[in-house]
């Protein structure tokens, strides 16, 4: 099969099938994400927490800290195994290694479905259900980014990206969609069902995998010496570095997401059905900017573009925080998500090109602690601020955050705002 221009990655087979596998997967994790939310959303609705504080009572919004504490849960068990998940992708066989994690994550989903139809579920099982789902994804995040390149040659690996951006974003687009009119019709219950199902796609596509994913042997091993070195590498990195604290600082002022139940229910008032439709605002932006970036061979100027794209991040979530507009909301919460893909697929670039293969495990999973700790943290504080002083506040203070530690990070690393598409080369010699 031959296919031009975005799509030539998919000739490949391997590349094709865990592609397939994983773009269902992805819709019934996002699935769930928005069942989550909405599900600890509807335990706290209607309650109050009050307590007295230097003489003066002080109430809180529960709703607010509970989709926070949703932030807290999924960071922790990245914090904590992020690097073990990491250095164990770079010395095991990573086929296998996504196979049973993505097998464990499934019987996750499955106990959710099981207490919510028996009507059992609670905030805090909830929780811990949530961090075991997220201590899988800190094995098999870096197993699957560092098992990509081996699926496709060098010179279509940007387009391998690209296309795994697109389907997370179709799926992020796809998902709250199907989350919203499910809830309203059959209940949470249903969407964790739904989720145990979905991971068997990958794991078959995994089992059917010509490429059987091991690595080549190291001296090291298992040990701290093996995450040291990974650590090294990339802060020897300066524009991975660069990268990954630009991606970090911006997702944990911009992060809006754990707070669009409040959003659309207090502040929009369209119910679960509308905001299943305004959880896709941002994947539909970036779908946008996704096939419009296809139409480039190449984008230049990379660092500028990088910088000037996480700067409209930030604009973008100050207005959606001011806008009190199903229609003005869903435009400006596209503009985070077209303008995050920008950025998404500028940074996965640099990194996995740059990393060599015996480091990308590694690489992978301190990006995770990046990528994946801004955003739940952000969560945490969007809720703890949202609680206090209300919810446009949380997200409009985010956004103007971020305009500001962009242009911090951009006056720090004037290497980051110099580069361009030919440095890329230079830089790969010079680390490997």
């Amino acid at each position: 099969m031959q296919l031009s221009g975005r799509f030539v990655a998919l000739q490949h087979r391997d590349y094709r099938l865990v592609w397939s596998g994983n773009f269902v997967s992805i819709i019934g994790t996002q699935m769930q994400m928005v069942a989550i939310n909405w599900n600890v959303y509807q335990l706290l609705a209607g309650s109050t927490l009050t307590f007295t504080f230097l003489g003066r009572s002080v109430s809180l919004s529960p709703e607010a800290l509970g989709l926070g504490g949703i932030g807290l849960a999924r960071i922790l068990p990245i914090l904590l195994f992020a690097l073990v998940g990491g250095a164990v992708a770079d010395i095991t066989n990573r086929r296998k290694m996504l196979i049973w994690t993505n097998a464990v994550a499934a019987v996750v989903a499955l106990i959710l479905a099981v207490l919510s139809f028996s009507q059992r579920n609670t905030v805090w099982a909830i929780y811990a259900l949530t961090a075991a789902t997220a201590a899988t994804a800190a094995f098999s995040g870096p197993a699957y980014q560092s098992l990509i390149p081996n699926l496709v040659p060098t010179k279509d690996l940007t387009n391998a990206i690209s296309l795994n951006s697109l389907a997370f974003q179709t799926a992020t687009i796809t998902g709250p969609a199907l989350a919203g009119l499910t809830i309203g019709a059959l209940g949470v219950g249903w969407i964790y069902a739904l989720n145990a199902i979905s991971f068997l796609f990958i794991i078959v596509a995994l089992t059917q995998l010509r490429h059987r994913g091991t690595v080549a042997a190291t001296d090291t091993g298992l040990n701290w010496a093996a995450i040291v070195e990974g650590w090294r590498f990339v802060r020897h990195a300066r524009i991975i570095w660069s990268t990954m604290l630009l991606d970090f600082v911006a997702t944990f002022f911009s992060s809006a997401r754990t707070m669009l139940p409040l959003v659309a229910g207090q502040i929009l008032n369209v119910g679960a059905a509308g905001y299943g439709i305004l959880a896709t605002a941002d994947a539909a932006g970036a779908l946008v900017a996704g096939l419009v970036l296809s139409l480039r061979k190449d984008v230049f100027r990379q660092g500028a573009v990088l910088l000037i794209s996480v700067a409209i991040y930030g604009l973008a979530t100050t207005l959606f925080g001011l806008s009190t507009s199903f229609a003005l909301s869903y435009l400006f919460f596209a503009f985070t998500g077209a303008s995050d893909m920008v950025s998404t697929v500028i940074r996965q670039t640099i990194r996995q090109v740059m990393t060599p293969d015996r480091l990308r495990g590694r690489m992978t999973g301190i990006n995770q602690i990046f990528f994946m700790g801004g955003p739940q943290l952000g969560e945490l504080e969007a809720g703890v601020v949202a609680s206090i002083l209300g919810v446009p506040f949380a997200i409009v203070s985010g956004g103007i955050a971020t305009v500001l530690f962009t242009g911090w990070i951009a006056w720090r690393y004037p290497r980051l705002r110099r580069y361009t598409s030919q440095s890329l080369a230079e830089d790969r010699a010079r680390l490997a």
